[in-house]
């Protein structure tokens, strides 16, 4: 197989272009440092000539020897009466709960000195025990921002809670007309009890629940709620345009249980096989056994094949179709009864109704859906949204009141929400932030950031969970609870509210209690959320099936409106850490753009980075750069939400990209994430900043993968093997060797990645960004190959490149490839080139294995990162701190709130890159030492590895024969076990698994 197949990380390296070709070779590029263009350069670039170059040399020198002198200024403020639970230089673990547009995590908050600083998973819980979302880990970030509101707000001027309370009060005495209280989903129980409560004593009062990425239609198909899906189950999944491993629904869960039928061995080599019907390059589609790239006004007919093919009725698919992948999963789904799933992830209210009947055809309630365990992530009904709309602009609404709710920009209509704004008398929001809502209101009443507040969450069906404070808040916000229970006339707290509510039977003693608030989860079946089953469907399965495909205007191009995995909604678009993530499938940074597929840009004549203009059906018009993305559908577009920020609220967000939201369209009382466009070339061009081919894998074997027919077969035949010939025949490379071997005598740390349980979903380096106080650089820097990231997942496409039976499947590479996912980190070779050209032997071998820098020594002569073959090592070209031109929370001091004080930030000048968190290697060891014995497997664990939700990655020592890595290592020798480069011999102590798939 791997003789057959050659992979590429973009179109620019598969082409070959004069472009990458320039700068293929080169991890540090020819561009001028930053700003020089306009004078404010540091020193002259690396396109000075040849005789300046000592000069160059010898000023970054002494810099970085100066800069490793001075000693930063502390002040030491001695406690005066400490606090019990704080001791100076040892962590503090707090159990809470993320929770933000469906994205939910039971979670592990690290403090120090009171500082939160860390999000990790929490054990405890069965819904995400393991892994976090990028979200979850960059909302730590959030807390730290400098743009939160620090006093409520009376028209646009700052005032006292006294005044909001009395003028708010007021004005609910007064009010003529009906109050409605606009949300996105809410799962707290005691939060929704209090709402309720609050509107009972106003007379006429709604409770409208929207969500900006909807799943209304999937509610109301399925009598008023999510179902409990249990992909560990299913061992056939259907998948048709539900990125359910990136945003749709619940991902972390999803993600933990599909991994479940993934993991395998020679001993266990069952495999669910996987079909993915999607018009985007989604992170779900890009893990996928089989994928088919589909129009999105052709998922009612894809749903209706599936539909009519299983209850024998003939397949009958569009004509540009795959039919033979629609009738495999047909085969597939009819076979494999009570073990099989379709989810789809249309607001479509037909193709949700035929999606329900299909698993129950299939046998899915009961098996694969848990009927009795539904998610409550997503509760959002848009039709509910759309008549407050029109009620507003009636004049038939007198207060309202907006939690977590921005629909002035995150609603399709959001002009209509304008125009019915100015007629309502009372306007309120909890925004954190002067946002585009919070801008037309009468009284912004500041929200506190979860981490300052309580509350509790049901995000399933007898599924509980807690969030606690673990700060105090840091400016003068307030709980959105306390101010309505403050506006009700209810002196409690909202503590004391919740504590009330548990009594009731969740937790009706002291001791249940805080057991509770110790573990952040409750999960003995217990149910304290209350629905509103009112948004359930009345179409029938015959009324879904006998229904037109939706029409779309000829000639006109169909967009996809999509969320992507870092940036969500928008929500938490001011976030630094999130916009300088890569994307998973794109691997762009900061900005947003127009996917199309290849052949569509040829025809075209639309190169990379050329600014299209998009016209959608109501005139309105938003302009964007392209960006070629293989396996888009033919005829299609896709746009992200969640940029087009233009407040001063939303420094880091303002003005990238443009707001998709109005593409949507509204239809049956639904919002359809499609829209037919017109797509205009304007002439102008925007560069789009890329992580993923900064360097050249020059057709090396670097990732492998095989199929799981031949798994089967012979499981010790799937991996290729590097041999280089000797005298004695073929050999390892580490057989011939100049290097002496280095012996282990105490620990020999090490990793394993699985490639068949990497989905790619980027969590691992938000993880190492925010434990290893690893600067955000911004866009420019990233377009000059700058990016700071220790750690990165590089995305390979493969191709076909001669026919071959086993591959049918198979399209052309450029527009349906293949995809695998690969985290690339520091290797810590044995043999490191790295450590034999660094001339003040700043970087060297540990006694346990691990490939380790002194800062202090490095003078920056980058010898290292020109002699690495991975490029994993990073250059600190500014100092990232302190600098205006790197405005990010690094330069300032709230925003430095989040540095990991067991880390040291590294200055400019000075060569940087993964640690396998030593900091943590050595906690552990310091830990078991004190209490006289070695380290337990498990107990010390890398930031990466412990934010996966599939735990793809697995660390341990390898020196203890009872650790997991040892026992890995022994079962996969020969079989899936390889390093990457292994014939340079330079004995990484990071081993991958081949990747398997299950074709079909």
């Amino acid at each position: 197989m791997q003789d057959r197949i050659k992979y590429w990380k973009g179109i620019e390296e598969l082409e070959n272009t004069p472009e990458f070709a320039k700068h293929a070779h080169n991890e540090f590029p020819e561009y001028l440092p930053i700003n020089e263009a306009k004078g404010e350069g540091e020193s002259a670039g690396m396109t000075a000539p040849r005789r300046d170059f000592l000069k160059l040399l010898g000023f970054g020198l002494a810099a970085a020897t100066l800069a490793s002198c001075e000693a930063p200024v502390r002040k030491a403020i001695p406690y005066l009466n400490k606090p019990v639970d704080v001791e100076p230089g040892v962590a503090n673990w707090y159990a809470s709960t993320y929770f933000n547009n469906g994205d939910f995590n039971s979670i592990l908050v690290k403090t120090r000195e009171g500082r939160p600083i860390k999000v990790e998973p929490n054990p405890s819980s069965t819904l995400t025990p393991m892994g976090t979302s990028p979200k979850a880990q960059a909302s730590v970030l959030s807390l730290y921002d400098n743009n939160r509101l620090r006093t409520p707000l009376i028209k646009g001027k700052e005032a006292k809670w006294e005044q909001v309370d009395s003028e708010i009060r007021a004005a609910l005495a007064r009010v003529n007309g009906k109050v409605a209280f606009v949300s996105s989903t809410v799962i707290s129980p005691s939060t929704k009890q209090l709402i309720n409560e609050f509107g009972a004593g106003l007379g006429s009062f709604e409770h409208v629940t929207y969500d900006p990425n909807s799943a209304s239609a999937l509610i109301g198909a399925n009598g008023g709620v999510v179902p409990g899906y249990d992909f560990s189950k299913a061992n056939i999944i259907v998948g048709i345009g539900a990125d359910f491993l990136g945003t749709w629904v619940a991902p972390i869960p999803f993600a933990k249980q599909y991994i479940q039928n993934r993991k395998i061995t020679a001993e266990n080599s069952n495999m669910s096989r996987h079909y993915q019907f999607e018009t985007i390059m989604s992170l779900t589609g890009a893990n996928a056994d089989v994928r088919v790239p589909i129009k999105p006004s052709e998922e009612l007919a894809i749903v209706t094949a599936l539909y009519n093919g299983l209850s024998g009725q003939g397949v009958n698919a569009p004509a540009n179709i795959d039919k033979k992948a629609l009738e495999n999963a047909i085969r597939d789904l009819r076979a494999n009864n009570g073990r099989a799933l379709v989810v789809s992830g249309s607001n479509d209210p037909a193709v949700q109704t035929l999606v329900t009947a299909i698993n129950k055809s299939i046998g899915a309630e009961g098996t694969t859906i848990d009927t009795a365990s539904p998610y409550l992530v997503k509760q959002g009904n848009d039709a509910q949204m759309l008549r407050l709309i029109e009620e507003m602009n009636n004049g038939g609404v007198g207060a309202v009141f907006f939690y977590n709710a921005n629909p002035v920009y995150d609603h399709p209509l959001a002009d209509r929400v304008k125009t019915g704004l100015a007629k309502v008398a009372l306007k309120v929001s909890f925004a954190d932030r002067v946002e585009e809502t919070a801008a037309l209101v009468d009284y912004v009443a500041p929200d506190s950031h979860y981490l300052e507040s309580w509350n509790d969450y049901e995000p399933k069906r007898g599924f509980l969970s807690l969030a606690q404070p673990v700060i105090s808040p840091i400016f003068m916000t307030r709980q959105a609870q306390d101010s309505l229970l403050a506006w009700s006339g209810n002196k409690t707290t909202f503590y004391d509210y919740i504590r009330n509510n548990w009594r009731k039977g969740a937790a009706g003693t002291d001791a249940q209690w805080e057991k509770a608030v110790h573990d952040g989860v409750l999960e003995n079946g217990t149910s304290m959320l209350a629905l509103n089953p009112a948004s359930a469907s009345a179409m029938t399965a015959s009324d879904a099936a006998g229904r037109a495909p939706r029409a779309v205007a000829g000639g006109s191009v169909e967009a996809v409106v999509y969320e992507k995995v870092g940036i969500g909604t928008g929500s938490e678009s001011n976030n630094p850490w999130l916009q300088e993530m890569a994307d998973p499938i794109t691997k762009a940074t900061w900005d947003n753009y127009i996917t199309m597929p290849r052949k569509m840009a040829e025809e075209m004549g639309v190169a990379q980075g050329n600014v299209l203009k998009v016209t959608y059906a109501n005139g309105k018009t938003l302009e964007l750069p392209a960006l070629i993305q293989p396996g888009q559908a033919q005829g299609t577009v896709g746009i992200a939400m969640g940029y087009g920020r233009e407040l001063d609220s939303m420094p880091t967000a303002k003005g990238r990209g443009a707001n998709a939201f109005p593409v949507a369209t509204v239809a049956d009382n639904s919002i359809l994430f499609t829209g037919a466009v017109q797509l205009e070339k304007t002439g102008s061009t925007i560069e789009i900043a890329q992580t993923q081919t900064h360097h050249t894998i020059m057709d090396r074997i670097v990732v492998q993968e095989n199929t799981l027919a031949n798994y089967k077969a012979n499981p010790k035949e799937v991996t290729k093997y590097v041999r280089i010939a000797t005298h004695e025949g073929p050999a390892k490379p580490a057989a011939i060797s100049l290097w002496d071997d280095y012996e282990y005598k105490n620990h020999h740390w090490g990793m394993v990645i699985d490639l068949n349980s990497c989905i790619g979903c980027g969590a691992c380096t938000v993880s190492c960004q925010a434990e290893n106080n690893i600067p955000v650089v911004g866009k420019e820097e990233v377009l000059m190959r700058r990016e700071m990231h220790w750690m990165r997942i590089d995305r390979y496409y493969s191709a076909v490149e001669h026919e071959a039976k086993d591959y049918k499947t198979m399209e052309d590479p450029a527009e349906n490839p293949s995809v695998i996912f690969q985290p690339m980190l520091c290797q810590h070779c044995n043999h490191a080139p790295c450590e034999t050209v660094c001339p003040v032997a700043a970087t060297m071998h540990s006694s346990e294995g691990l490939n380790q820098m002194a800062y202090n020594r490095c003078v920056g002569t980058r010898y290292c990162a020109n002699n690495c073959p991975y490029k994993v090592r990073r250059f600190n070209w500014f100092a990232y701190s302190n600098n205006d031109k790197f405005d990010f929370n690094m330069n300032n001091d709230l925003g430095k709130m989040v540095l990991n004080p067991d880390v040291t930030v590294r200055s400019r000048g000075v060569m940087e890159k993964c640690s396998f968190c030593v900091q943590r290697i050595q906690l552990g060891k310091l830990e078991a030492k004190r209490e006289s014995r070695r380290p337990v497997d498990g107990e010390i664990v890398t930031a990466c590895a412990q934010s996966c939700p599939t735990e793809a990655i697995i660390f341990g020592d390898m020196l203890d024969p009872e650790s997991r890595i040892t026992k890995m290592l022994a079962r996969e020798k020969g079989e899936r076990a390889f390093h990457v480069l292994e014939e340079l011999n330079v004995q990484p102590n990071v081993t991958y698994l081949t990747k398997i798939r299950n074709l079909a």
